[in-house]
């Protein structure tokens, strides 16, 4: 990585800590690192339609039924989002079968100005994130700002094309209702995961 792409992650990383708890602030019953209780109480599951990986509709109620985990990520980042897709794919991995039969990961591009399916679907392969029940989904720039709202989240693109946004991940219950959300760079996938078995136990 060269100095000028150093300093660019450098300075998005830190942006994306400071609007992660400008959004969430830290609650007093965080149970693990990187682990924050509910904050927003609005159904994140509405009926909009975007575009799998593969190109296939998905409109986010169908995704009703069972616990969803989401985060926001775009092909091109320079440096947070591949180690959060990472972080997502360690959840992956400690979950087995469960992902896909009884739980649902979804990552949101947040520059649908260039990511389309074919470019969805190259970054989850190199990254070993092609897995049944994950989706990463796109769509119009004004779909994506509505989803970005119902998260209480903003993006704002950069004069070199980086795009800046919250690095947040949530977990949703069967009814699209947000059960807990997280700093994917700090939070335990282990922590994740127990989380979702909660969840599962519960439904």
């Amino acid at each position: 990585m060269n100095v000028r792409s150093a300093i660019v992650t450098l300075a998005i990383a830190a942006g994306l800590a400071t609007g992660f708890a400008a959004c969430s602030p830290r609650p007093a019953d965080v149970a693990e690192p990187g682990s924050y209780a509910a904050a927003n109480s609005s159904d994140c599951l509405p009926a909009i339609a975007l575009v799998d990986q593969h190109g296939h509709a998905v409109t986010l109620t169908s995704l009703k039924g069972r616990p969803v985990l989401i985060d926001f990520i775009y092909t091109t980042c320079p440096g947070p989002c591949p180690l959060m897709t990472s972080q997502m794919a360690a959840v992956a991995k400690l979950l087995g079968p469960k992902l896909g039969s009884q739980v649902t990961f979804v990552s949101i591009s947040i520059d649908p100005e260039h990511d389309r399916p074919a470019e969805l679907e190259q970054y989850a392969r190199a990254r070993g994130a092609e897995q049944p029940g994950w989706l990463f989904l796109t769509g119009t720039t004004a779909q994506i700002d509505r989803v970005l709202a119902l998260f209480h989240l903003k993006r704002t693109r950069n004069p070199d094309g980086t795009v800046n946004h919250a690095a947040a991940s949530f977990l949703l219950g069967p009814d699209g209702h947000q059960v807990r959300q997280y700093q994917p760079l700090e939070v335990k996938p282990s922590a994740v995961v127990a989380d979702i078995d909660r969840v599962l136990g519960r439904s």
